[in-house]
């Protein structure tokens, strides 16, 4: 069968991509269909024809996989928050650790590898501890919104729709984070909406409001809000500042980051302390950590003390070990593994976060660990002994050559 663009077909999915996607296969041709479940029976249009693939579109679930569930969450399939939904958790899991054994094969080159079970999350949803939403002058509307008239079409506080960045999903609810962090986004949400000062434009990158970033602590349940502007304008804020502080005691930082670079990201070139405290306290583990609001910290705390335990297992430190961590972030990893190494040195891009990785050693005692502020591959030298072990747990964009 020869696939064109625009063609409807009746496909059997047999597999999962990367990312969420089912495939199926015509004719030995991949066609990767959204949402699409392995054993999901569907009709579909395909919407984009390559040499080597094709992308598909479901138009009728003809019969359900066992594997399939009803998402939760009802901006599933249009946010790009979460993508595997409607697939059951304990699949989910499995298929992801394929992925890993598939892309260390046919990436890596490494035959056979050894990819161990994926260790499940204690919580499947509000277990995120950090939730950044954007800011836009331009709403994606669901489906069930277009055609109504005088609907909001200029504003939008929540995540961005998979492949379009310039459009915004505005989200009521969000389940990855616990509850209050939706009661606080509708709050700022109203506050924005009322406000004199224009939402930064994504295109035009005109505007003064561009993200709210939630930070929770899971064993403290303190509360961090961090508001990214265009510029600095603390008289404007002082009444959003005010009204959080008094209505959800739980908020122990407020923050304004302030940047005007065009770039995305939700980071200040500097930033005020609005209320509060300029910084949160959680406890992976024994250990407790401060965060600021720029700092990295795994966003899965329950996840992240069965990821620390696991890297202390596998490493099987005597105590006599030099151990260096590539991507140490807040010194979670260091401090964790401290007490089964001789020596722990970090090393960690980013200033705030070495910053708060040495008074982490201070707060909890260590006297092991130090760190380097800088890019690895211009600090590398300044390790003077070879280390017996090394930890690597780079950023999404990996690591570089």
């Amino acid at each position: 069968m020869t696939i064109k663009k625009g063609q409807f077909i009746d496909v059997e999915i047999t597999d999962m991509a990367f990312g969420g996607k089912g495939i199926a296969r015509v004719d030995g041709l991949a066609v990767f269909v959204d949402q699409a479940v392995p054993s999901d029976l569907v009709s579909i249009r395909i919407i984009k024809k390559k040499k080597n693939f094709a992308n598909g579109r479901i138009i009728k679930l003809l019969k359900p996989s066992p594997e399939r569930i009803s998402p939760p969450c009802g901006y599933s399939g249009f946010c790009g928050g979460c993508k595997w939904q409607f697939l059951k958790y304990d699949r989910q899991i499995s298929y992801k650790q394929q992925h890993v054994t598939d892309s260390l094969k046919h990436i890596g080159f490494i035959q056979d590898p050894v990819v161990h079970p994926t260790i499940p999350s204690e919580l499947i949803f509000g277990y995120r501890n950090k939730m950044e939403f954007s800011l836009s002058d331009r709403r994606w509307l669901l489906p069930d919104e277009m055609g109504i008239d005088n609907i909001e079409t200029g504003f939008a506080i929540g995540l961005h729709v998979p492949g379009t960045f310039y459009k915004v999903l505005d989200i009521e609810k969000c389940l990855l984070q616990p509850e209050l962090g939706n009661f606080i986004l509708d709050d700022v949400r109203n506050f924005i909406k009322n406000s004199d000062l224009p939402v930064y434009g994504l295109r035009s990158h005109v505007g003064f409001w561009r993200f709210l970033m939630l930070r929770h602590s899971a064993f403290y349940d303190q509360w961090m809000v961090n508001i990214i502007t265009a510029e600095e304008n603390s008289k404007k804020l002082k009444p959003l500042a005010d009204l959080l502080i008094k209505k959800y005691p739980k908020i122990t930082s407020i923050i304004n980051n302030i940047t005007s670079k065009p770039a995305g990201v939700a980071i200040g070139e500097y930033e005020i302390c609005l209320a509060g405290s300029s910084h949160i306290k959680d406890k992976i583990g024994p250990y407790e950590f401060e965060i600021s609001a720029n700092s990295f910290f795994q966003t899965n705390t329950l996840g992240a003390k069965r990821l620390y335990e696991t890297v202390k297992r596998f490493a099987e430190l005597t105590g006599r070990e030099t151990v260096v961590d590539l991507y140490s972030g807040t010194g979670t990893i260091p401090i964790f593994i401290s007490d089964s190494a001789k020596e722990i040195i970090g090393i960690e891009i980013i200033e705030s976060a070495v910053k708060d990785a040495k008074n982490n050693c201070v707060k909890n005692n260590i006297s092991n660990c130090r760190f380097i502020c800088g890019n690895i591959i211009d600090c590398f030298d300044k390790i003077k002994k070879r280390p017996e072990v090394m930890i690597i747990d780079p950023p999404r964009s990996g690591m570089h050559k």
